[in-house]
C-alpha cells in the first residue's frame, strides 16, 4: 500500500482546522494512521514512543473539539505530544525531531503557536493553564484553556499546588488527567459509573445550569452558596459511591474515569464539558503504548526504545559487551555492593529507578529502596529525614530535575549537614533531549551552599571511590555528579578505597600552560594534549605548548595545594567543565586567585550564558567549544 493511500486522512491535515473538517466517523481511522506514522518515524529517528501512542485519542479529540490555537492546550510531560506536533503543521519536519537545528524535543512556544508553554519537566501544566485561564477572564478573552497532565506528573507537588489554587480563582479551566496506570489507580463500581455518566449527561447539565441561573437571578446564589451547593452535591455522590473524591473536595468538578482511547466517546464528553462554567477535571484511562503490541506489553522499555523494526518490534540494540559501561550502571552496581556491606544504606529515586540503575539494588533489596514518584523535593527531604535518624541515603536525581529540589537541598539537608549522598545523574550536556534536560546548572547553583561537598569523577573507578568515600562516617552532605552515557574503562570494578575530600591530582605535567578540569571532560583534555604532543616534530619543537593537566575532582572544597602550585608555576591557566561557565569551576578558581593575590591570565571553558538546544552530545560540545578540537585550540592559543 502506498503512503498516499495508507495515510489518506492524515495527508489531508496541515493544521487542526483541517482536522475539524473531518466527520466524527473518520476519527478512529485517523487515530490509527497517526499512530502508524509515529511508529514509523520513531523507529528510525529514536525518541519517546509509548506515551504518545497512548495519548493519540486525547490529542485528536482536543484539537477536534477546541479551536486551537485560539483555545489553549497546555501539555504536561511533552513526550506525550508527538501526535500534537504532527497535527499542527510539523509532520514534514518530524523526521528531524530532536536533531540539531530540527524540531525541539518537547513542545515550545518558540517553535509553534500551538505550543502554549514549556513542558520538558513534569507537573507544571495546571499552574500554567490556570494562569492563562485567569488571564483570559481578566482580559475578557473568550477562549478555553485545557491542561493535559499525565505519565505520572500528577504525583509532583507543583500539580497539587496548582490544584489547590484552581478552586480559589474564578476560572473555567479544564484539566484532563491522562492516567496510564502510572499515577492514580483505577476506580471501579457500577453506582459510581452511573453517577459519572449522569454528570456528563447533556440534559442533567442543562437543568443544573438553568437552576443556577434562576437562583442567581433571585440573589440566592452568591459565590459562597454556589460552593456550598457543590460541596453538598459532592457529599451526596461520595456517600452513594462509598468513596471520597479528592478533586471534588477541592471544589473542582470531577468527571470519569472514562476510556481515553475511545475517540468518539471522548469527543462527546469534551463537547459537553467545553462550555461548562467553573473548574473541572476529566479523568481518562489510557493504555501506554496503545496500538503497538510490543509497547503495550512493556511500556517501560518502549518509553524510549531507540531504533527498532516497526514490523517485528525487534529493537536494534548494539552489542556493547566490549565497551565501557554506562556511568549509571556503575552507580547501580556499586550502590548494591556498598549496601551489602553497610546495612544503613538506603536508595531513593524520584521515578527513575531504571534510568539511574537503582533497580539493581531494588531487585535484591526492595525494602531498602524507594521510588517516590515525580517528587524531587520530597525525595531530598525524605532522604534527609532518614539520615537524621541514622540511615545513609543515596538519593539519585537527574541533574536537570534537581533544580526542582533546591530549597530542600539547602533547608532540609545542608543546614544540618545531614549525611545524604545526592547523586546527580545526567550532569552536563545530555544530547537530544535539549535545553530542558541538560544538567548545566548544578555546579553553579550548589557551589554557594554551605556544608556541601561537591565532586565529579573523571572515570568509573573514581565514581566508585567517591561513592565509597561519601558513605563513610562524618562526611556530611555529599554531592556526586556524573554524565549520561558510557565511561572510558572496560575494567571498572576497582577496589573501593577512600578519596581524601578536597584533593585533586596532577594527570599530566608541563610548563607552558595549566588546564584544570572537573569530571569526565578531563578525558577529552587528555586526548587534546596527546594530539598536541603527537603533532610536535623537529621543525615545530618549542612551538607546541607544554601542558600540565590537573583533575580537580572536587568543586568544593577546592584543592588549595593544587591552586597554590598552579599559581606559582603558571601565568596562563585554563579551566574547563561540562556546566555553565558562570558560577562553576572557572569562577571558583578565578575567585580563589583574586582572593589570594594572584593574577594569572585565566580562560574559562564551559557552557555559554544561553540555553543550549538539542543535538548529539558531540555536536553540542563542538558548538560550545568544549570538544577535543576546541580544547586543543585553546591550549595552543594560550601559548602564543
Amino acid at each position: 500500500m502506498s503512503n498516499k493511500k495508507k495515510y489518506d486522512l492524515l495527508n489531508q491535515i496541515q493544521s487542526p482546522a483541517d482536522l475539524r473538517r473531518l466527520k466524527l466517523d473518520d476519527l478512529p481511522e485517523l487515530c490509527q494512521q497517526l499512530r502508524e506514522d509515529i511508529i514509523e518515524e520513531v523507529a528510525v529517528n529514536p525518541g519517546h514512543l509509548a506515551s504518545s501512542l497512548g495519548a493519540t485519542e486525547i490529542t485528536v479529540a482536543c484539537h477536534y473539539v477546541f479551536h486551537t490555537p485560539e483555545d489553549r492546550l497546555v501539555w504536561d510531560v511533552g513526550h506525550q505530544a508527538y501526535g500534537h506536533k504532527i497535527l499542527t503543521g510539523r509532520r514534514d519536519s518530524f523526521c528531524n525531531n530532536r536533531k540539531l537545528n530540527g524540531l525541539m524535543p518537547f513542545p515550545s512556544p518558540v517553535e509553534s503557536v500551538y505550543d502554549t508553554f514549556t513542558c520538558g519537566h513534569a507537573s507544571n501544566s495546571i499552574s500554567a493553564a490556570l494562569g492563562m485561564a485567569v488571564a483570559a477572564k481578566l482580559t475578557k478573552q473568550h477562549r478555553h484553556v485545557v491542561a493535559i497532565i499525565g505519565d505520572g506528573a500528577m504525583s509532583g507537588g507543583l500539580a497539587f499546588e496548582g490544584l489547590n489554587n484552581v478552586s480559589s480563582q474564578p476560572n473555567d479551566l479544564l484539566i484532563i488527567l491522562n492516567d496510564n496506570d502510572m499515577s492514580i489507580d483505577r476506580s471501579v463500581g457500577g453506582m459510581e459509573q452511573y453517577l459519572l455518566n449522569l454528570d456528563t449527561n447533556e440534559t442533567y447539565n442543562r437543568l443544573r445550569f438553568k437552576a443556577s441561573q434562576w437562583l442567581n437571578s433571585k440573589g440566592l446564589l452568591n459565590d459562597e452558596r454556589r460552593k456550598g451547593l457543590l460541596r453538598l452535591n459532592n457529599a451526596l455522590k461520595s456517600a452513594l459511591a462509598h468513596q471520597q473524591n479528592m478533586f471534588e473536595g477541592m471544589n473542582i468538578r470531577y468527571f470519569g474515569p472514562f476510556d481515553g482511547n475511545n475517540i468518539t466517546e471522548l469527543v462527546r464528553i469534551l463537547r459537553q464539558l467545553k462550555n461548562m462554567k467553573g473548574p473541572k477535571l476529566l479523568h481518562l484511562h489510557t493504555k501506554k503504548g496503545k496500538g503497538y503490541e510490543p509497547a503495550e506489553k512493556s511500556a517501560t522499555v518502549w518509553h524510549a526504545p531507540g531504533k527498532f523494526d516497526p514490523e517485528t518490534g525487534e529493537r536494534m540494540v548494539q552489542d556493547s559487551s566490549r565497551e565501557p559501561p554506562k556511568f549509571q550502571d556503575v552507580f547501580g552496581k556499586t550502590l548494591l555492593e556498598l549496601a551489602r556491606r553497610n546495612p544503613r544504606i538506603v536508595g531513593v529515586t524520584p521515578a527513575m529507578p531504571t534510568g539511574c540503575s537503582m533497580n539493581i539494588m531494588m531487585d535484591e533489596m526492595p525494602d531498602r529502596t524507594f521510588d517516590v514518584g515525580i517528587a524531587e523535593a520530597h525525595a531530598v527531604t525524605f532522604s534527609a529525614g532518614m539520615a537524621k535518624d541514622g540511615l545513609q541515603p543515596f538519593c539519585n536525581i537527574y541533574s536537570a530535575f534537581s533544580q526542582r529540589a533546591y530549597d530542600s537541598i539547602i533547608h532540609d539537608m545542608a543546614i544540618l549537614n545531614l549525611p545524604v549522598v545526592l547523586c546527580l545523574d545526567r550532569a552536563g550536556l545530555v544530547g537530544e533531549d535539549g535545553a530542558t534536560h541538560h544538567g548545566a546548572f548544578d555546579m553553579a547553583f550548589l557551589r554557594p551552599v554551605p556544608n556541601l561537598t561537591i565532586a565529579s569523577p573523571m572515570d568509573e573507578c573514581e565514581l566508585r571511590r567517591l561513592m565509597y568515600t561519601a558513605q563513610l562516617p562524618g562526611k556530611g552532605s555529599f554531592v556526586i555528579r556524573y554524565p549520561r552515557g558510557r565511561g572510558v574503562q572496560t575494567r571498572w570494578d576497582c577496589p573501593l578505597t577512600e578519596v581524601r575530600v578536597g584533593t585533586g591530582r596532577r594527570i599530566h605535567d608541563g610548563w607552558d600552560v595549566a588546564i584544570l578540569s572537573i569530571g569526565p571532560i578531563g578525558n577529552d583534555v587528555e586526548q587534546a594534549i596527546d594530539l598536541i604532543e603527537r603533532a610536535e616534530s623537529p621543525a615545530t619543537k618549542g612551538h607546541c605548548p607544554s601542558v600540565a593537566h590537573y583533575d580537580m575532582r572536587f568543586l568544593k572544597p577546592l584543592d588549595t595545594d593544587i591552586l597554590k602550585e598552579v599559581a606559582a608555576r603558571f601565568s596562563r591557566i585554563i579551566t574547563i567543565e561540562d556546566g555553565v561557565r558562570n558560577g562553576g569551576l572557572g569562577s571558583a578558581v578565578t575567585e580563589w586567585m583574586a582572593d589570594h593575590g594572584y593574577s594569572p591570565r585565566i580562560t574559562r571553558m564551559g557552557l555559554p550564558d544561553h540555553f543550549v538546544e538539542q543535538g548529539t552530545v558531540q555536536q553540542l560540545r563542538k558548538i560550545c567549544g568544549i570538544d577535543v578540537d576546541g580544547i586543543k585550540g585553546q591550549l595552543t592559543a594560550a601559548c602564543r
